[in-house]
């Protein structure tokens, strides 16, 4: 082969490396965060007070979240909400939580709402970690009872929450197992653990979470697969429980309200919540 053949051999080779990356980037920003920043509502539509709360992460971005007190709270419910929207799309849960007599304080994540910032996996476990601080320092809130909730994408930041600090009780809600297990259901023709940037690796970090567990899925998601919650279940450490609910990704926990409730709350009440 002459120095003409092998060149136009590499260049073919490398622009099926650039296709290839190309394929994966655009997997990553079509498919982990979906911010908006309008909002369109607050819980005193469902009746709740609220504190509209701003705070600062270790790196220097102000994020914005709402404390919502319930009365002769049992505990603090710390809430890391998916990949899409904001927090004011969730007062549905926040009024679910709060009729369980739990503190709720609910956080946008750099880039979403009222935070500054944008999105990315490191930061949004340096978010994780500023809204933990910040409900230590409040001196209404006792911090030896405060729970992680975490859903879909707020699983990720929770789980990796859980292992790096002691908390009573760690919710995980429709999670994945990484992103690059996502990514090879979406393109099984790629290398997707050595292309994807953000790992959200939630599958090797939950074993190291030594909180009690409840594991949350629905047999009928469409957006994250059953077996995600599966294989979580499975690699994590005991005390651990699973709930396979039903219901879609978004609204089983609306139309199927009491059950969820219920085991959600029995769960936290058995481990000191």
């Amino acid at each position: 082969m002459d120095i003409k053949n092998v060149m136009i051999y590499i260049f073919a080779i490398l622009f099926i490396v650039l296709l290839v990356v190309l394929y994966a980037r655009q997997f990553e920003r079509s498919n982990i965060f979906f911010p908006m920043r309008q909002m369109e509502g607050t819980p005193s539509d469902m009746g709740l007070a609220y504190e509209d709360v701003y705070f600062e992460t270790s790196d220097g971005v102000k994020l914005n979240g709402w404390f919502i007190p319930a009365e002769g709270a049992r505990g603090t419910v710390l809430y890391f909400h998916g990949n899409a929207g904001n927090i004011s799309h969730r007062v549905g849960m926040i009024r679910i939580f709060n009729k369980m007599g739990l503190n709720i304080f609910i956080i946008d994540y750099r880039g979403y709402g009222r935070s500054e910032g944008r999105p990315d996996e490191k930061g949004t476990y340096l978010d994780a970690e500023a809204a933990y601080a910040y409900l230590k320092s409040r001196g209404d809130v006792d911090e030896e009872r405060i729970a992680l909730y975490g859903k879909s994408l707020g699983g990720a930041v929770a789980i990796d929450l859980a292992s790096k600090r002691d908390v009573p009780a760690l919710v995980s809600d429709s999670a994945f197992t990484s992103t690059a297990d996502i990514g090879k259901e979406i393109y099984p023709f790629l290398p997707m653990d050595m292309l994807v940037t953000m790992k959200y690796d939630n599958i090797s970090k939950i074993g190291s979470v030594r909180a009690p567990k409840l594991i949350i899925h629905s047999s009928q998601d469409e957006i994250i697969p059953f077996r995600h919650g599966e294989r979580l279940f499975e690699a994590a450490s005991g005390p651990k429980e699973f709930y396979r609910m039903r219901g879609t990704h978004n609204d089983g926990f609306l139309v199927y309200e009491e059950e969820f409730s219920s085991r959600m709350s029995d769960f936290l009440k058995r481990h000191g919540m």
